[in-house]
């Protein structure tokens, strides 16, 4: 049976019972969480559930309030203790932080090299986002954006050149051929509406994961996402891993 779980107004899920095996022992997820069996209509706390599979339930979770910017206030957990740590090491190891450049300095090198380093972050952030969710299409969605973008440049270099070409001769400036411009627009568009994808993949696939695999209540706004793309991203990745680490130092402090 597939359970879902509810803390406060948030409900995540379905898990099985393994899987919940796993996030307690990662900290993932509380104890005091309810568990709903998708089967059943009745709520348990999470340490019943487990208590036959021989789970201890001598947990004592001390929330964490933290701001989180477009998801509110979020429960950081803690436990009176040893932190517990998931099965084979490090509670952090089991899924690696996200890229922490921050936002600010992700733009300034941004306008430094003209919108090339955007381009390579976003590629970055992309692939650490399917090492972390495989089933996330970002990656791909924003190579082929770049690569439409990049012919799209390229095919305007003959252009370039005859107009060149006319002007040295003081023949004025011819117009490109027709087709050949419509090429050129639709391969402008194509490329930017592939980066649109990207971008709203990129949404979904950290909403999936920061709500189902490591729950912390990750919300993005869809219209900073449409407008400032990689750079609102970023901020909010530069959110988790403050989450993330304020987790691991209240889980080393007990």
């Amino acid at each position: 049976m597939n359970y879902h779980i509810t803390r406060g107004t948030q409900i995540y899920g379905p898990y099985t019972v393994a899987d919940l095996q796993r996030y307690v022992a990662s900290g993932h997820i509380l104890p005091t969480d309810l568990a709903k069996g998708e089967d059943t209509g009745e709520s348990v706390p999470v340490s019943q559930l487990l208590k036959p599979a021989g789970q201890s339930s001598a947990f004592a979770p001390t929330p964490y309030q933290g701001e989180f910017q477009g998801g509110g206030a979020l429960p950081v957990m803690g436990y009176q203790g040893a932190y517990a740590q998931p099965a084979g090491g490090d509670a952090g190891a089991q899924f690696s932080d996200p890229p922490n450049l921050s936002w600010g300095l992700v733009l300034l090198f941004d306008a430094l090299t003209c919108g090339f380093f955007q381009m390579v972050w976003n590629i970055i952030f992309s692939a650490w986002m399917r090492r972390v969710q495989p089933n996330s299409m970002a990656l791909f969605y924003y190579i082929g954006g770049y690569v439409l973008g990049i012919a799209y440049s390229v095919g305007y270099v003959p252009v370039f050149m005859e107009q060149m070409r006319h002007a040295l001769a003081h023949d004025g400036l011819v117009a490109p051929h027709v087709a050949h411009q419509a090429l050129m627009y639709l391969l402008a568009a194509a490329g930017w509406v592939l980066k649109l994808v990207a971008r709203f993949t990129m949404k979904s696939s950290l909403e999936e994961h920061y709500n189902t695999v490591e729950p912390i209540g990750l919300r993005l706004n869809g219209v900073l996402v449409f407008f400032f793309g990689g750079l609102y991203i970023q901020s909010q990745l530069n959110k988790v891993n403050q989450i993330k680490q304020a987790m691991r130092y209240r889980g080393a402090a007990y």
